[in-house]
């Protein structure tokens, strides 16, 4: 019913120090609808890993100053459970032994075709949602891979925004979601540090009259002073 687009719900981290690469990268998946958020050093990327949370890291093992493994133990050590794809010229079995080892969920040699990249991408993030390609939460379905939501098989015409907001939610049905993280979620690192959250509230209003008026039995309840909850109503 539906076919494969583009996936659009992951925030990405991209940790590689040849700039043409990464720009390369970054452009591609942000075009695919992706929030992506990329440095060039092992500093840049601990200091992001420590403050903000990621969907997938695209983590190159050779950096200016540190080892991307290094970079891999500590994720981990911290309990983070980003999806991480090592990408690296060093194609050793035993590297790549290593790398998953340590806790990497695939590992990309270069060069890579950007399509292949993407595959990885999407292929890591079905995994963790135990090969399912869509979401159901009450009468409403989204799959984030053709960037669609259905209520009772109905189309939901959504902007990209709104349509971010009813997945990141979908995903975590009946928990209460704090204003900033879904910010930082959906619009990228330091939207969490915005002075105001009217940006946020504006779709989210648009997003909960589109749903009530196609008969959804899900509702985005706001939880004062927190954030937010998806309920079942």
């Amino acid at each position: 019913m539906h076919e494969p687009l583009e996936f659009i719900l992951m925030k990405i981290l991209i940790v590689e120090d040849e700039p043409s690469l990464r720009d390369i990268m970054c452009k591609e998946l942000l075009k695919e609808g992706h929030v992506v958020e990329p440095v060039a050093s092992f500093a840049q990327a601990s200091e992001k890993v420590a403050i903000y949370n990621y969907d997938c890291i695209l983590l190159d093992i050779m950096l200016p100053d540190g080892n991307g493994l290094d970079l891999l133990k500590e994720v981990r050590h911290m309990g983070k459970r980003e999806n991480i794809i090592i990408i690296s010229a060093r194609n050793s079995i035993e590297e790549r032994v290593l790398g998953l080892d340590l806790g990497a969920d695939d590992y990309l040699p270069k060069p890579f075709h950007l399509m292949e990249l993407s595959a990885r991408i999407k292929s890591v993030a079905r995994r963790n949602r135990g090969g399912q390609r869509g979401i159901s939460f009450g009468n409403v379905y989204v799959d984030p891979e053709s960037q669609q939501a259905t209520v009772d098989g109905k189309q939901l015409d959504l902007l990209k925004k709104e349509f971010s907001i009813l997945a990141y939610f979908i995903q975590r049905p009946n928990h209460l979601i704090d204003k900033a993280l879904l910010a930082e979620a959906v619009w990228g690192d330091h939207a969490d540090q915005a002075d105001t959250f009217h940006f946020v509230y504006g779709q989210i209003k648009n997003l909960r009259r589109k749903l009530a008026e196609a008969g959804a039995n899900i509702e985005i309840k706001a939880v004062y002073g927190f954030g937010y909850k998806m309920v079942q109503i």
